[in-house]
């Protein structure tokens, strides 16, 4: 099921009810669309643009409890991403079209190009274990789990996509932010999902 992404004065007050973990004014949302379409990376702490890193990445960690996901490079942070996350609330996953983001350790299996969410990279979503827990369930685990850009097509929105998780189970960066993650990481990356 494909969900529109549309936000307005409606979603930024629902986004601040919700409590994304995130908040921020119409004017830093202008200074961050800025800062990516400058090929420049935001700096949350400082709310300050700076230089992109260099790849490549060798790890990825996502926190879906603070929206936020962080590259590194021999262990140390190399860039940090507020993301939304899927429509069906922060639990694990536990089956197709439930909408959640899974949780566990996986690896980056794929890039795609082709995308209808700009670029894409597969997770490698389900795990053995999850497959057979899915069996025991008797539900279909789900898969096409993935890291993805804004819709194709979709009405300019930017930054502000982090106002609400929108996605059907995946995480959703900005076009300007899967560009640059796309190419900085190699298939096989590991990947940790936490709650």
């Amino acid at each position: 099921m494909k969900r529109p992404l549309v936000l307005g004065a409606i979603g930024l007050a629902a986004a601040t009810a919700a409590g994304l973990g995130y908040s921020a004014t119409r004017s830093d949302f202008v200074a961050i669309d800025r800062c990516l379409a400058a090929n420049g990376a935001w700096d949350d702490r400082s709310r300050r643009c700076m230089p992109l890193p260099d790849g490549p990445v060798d790890h990825i960690l996502v926190d879906k409890s603070d929206h936020a996901m962080w590259a590194f490079r021999e262990g140390k942070q190399v860039r940090k991403f507020r993301i939304a996350l899927g429509f069906g609330g922060l639990g694990p996953k536990h089956k197709q079209g439930d909408g959640r983001v899974p949780e566990g350790q996986y690896l980056i299996t794929a890039h795609n190009d082709a995308s209808a969410y700009h670029l894409s990279l597969r997770i490698g979503y389900p795990t053995p274990a999850q497959i057979e827990a899915a069996d025991q369930a008797g539900v279909n685990p789900g898969g096409d789990i993935m890291i993805h850009g804004l819709p194709n097509g979709s009405i300019h929105v930017g930054s502000r996509h982090v106002l609400r998780d929108w996605t059907a189970g995946c995480i959703g960066l900005t076009d300007r932010e899967i560009d640059w993650l796309f190419d900085a990481v190699p298939d096989g990356t590991p990947i940790e999902i936490r709650a």
